[in-house]
């Protein structure tokens, strides 16, 4: 489905009954409302959820800015978190929604800590998973860095394989690399779009809107904080900055979990976020 926000198109799907609680999921940089698992919005929709996933700008079926390309280093940013922010309270105006239940994932833990600071009244618990308050806080390990900077691939082989390459860096050292589900998780994101510049636009925005410690201050809302304790790419001083930003905010840590949301993890992750939203 499609909703018009701000002049764009954003892609979204549901899942569970319109009567349950609303639950907007928001997802990483470059990656799509696919990847968060249809399995675990399945869990969470079991526990009473109106569960939401849908596309940032500049990523899988949403708007997509072409015209403005790959942002030269030292220019302007051609949109801010903030903007994408106001993508997701323009989705839940569309939806019909006053206020939700928001939980968002590296960069989509980003944007929903700028919606519960710029649009309070529209979230009524907040999730933050695997984030930061800021890109100063927490930066990559070396490996991860590289692993993230990398040259987009030319093929769909190539995607698939630097996939593997990444997810054996920036995953879950505590679980097994589950290989068959990351070549199809990439080969179902090359094929539903293929576009790294919007993945570079959204870095962009990221390192443009700096960081938002004193702003998180303000959030009085229950939040939650969940964060893997051996994370690479957003290591775990990333979560508990957020956490100590929050006033009353609830850390939880994994041991074993990375830059990603181990199948092991998810009964556990459902649980907490049902005891936030349903208390």
């Amino acid at each position: 489905m499609r909703a018009a926000v701000n002049g764009i198109d954003i892609a979204y799907e549901t899942f569970g009954s319109p009567a349950g609680r609303p639950l907007l999921l928001i997802m990483g940089l470059g990656a799509q409302l696919i990847h968060w698992d249809e399995g675990l919005c399945r869990l969470l929709a079991e526990q009473g959820h109106h569960v939401v996933r849908f596309d940032n700008r500049d990523a899988g079926l949403s708007t997509h800015f072409h015209d403005q390309g790959v942002p030269p280093a030292g220019t302007p940013a051609p949109y801010l978190l903030d903007d994408l922010a106001d993508d997701a309270a323009g989705l839940m105006e569309a939806l019909g929604w006053p206020a939700a239940h928001v939980v968002g994932a590296s960069m989509g833990g980003m944007i929903a800590q700028a919606l519960a600071i710029r649009h309070p009244g529209r979230v009524l618990t907040l999730t933050s998973i695997m984030s930061t308050p800021g890109p100063e806080v927490a930066p990559p390990t070396a490996a991860a860095a590289e692993v993230l900077m990398a040259t987009p691939p030319a093929d769909r082989d190539g995607v698939l394989e630097q996939a593997l390459r990444t997810w054996s860096v920036i995953g879950s050292p505590g679980y097994d690399l589950d290989r068959e589900r990351i070549t199809a998780m990439a080969g179902m994101a090359y094929d539903r779009c293929f576009d790294p510049a919007g993945t570079a636009r959204q870095l962009a925005a990221i390192m443009a809107s700096g960081g938002r410690t004193e702003l998180l201050a303000q959030v009085k809302v229950p939040t939650l904080v969940l964060h893997g304790e051996e994370d690479q790419l957003i290591p775990v001083a990333g979560g508990q900055a957020t956490a100590a930003a929050i006033p009353g905010a609830r850390l939880v840590t994994y041991p074993g979990m990375g830059h990603d949301l181990p199948r092991p993890l998810w009964p556990d992750i459902v649980t907490e976020i049902t005891k936030l939203t349903s208390a």
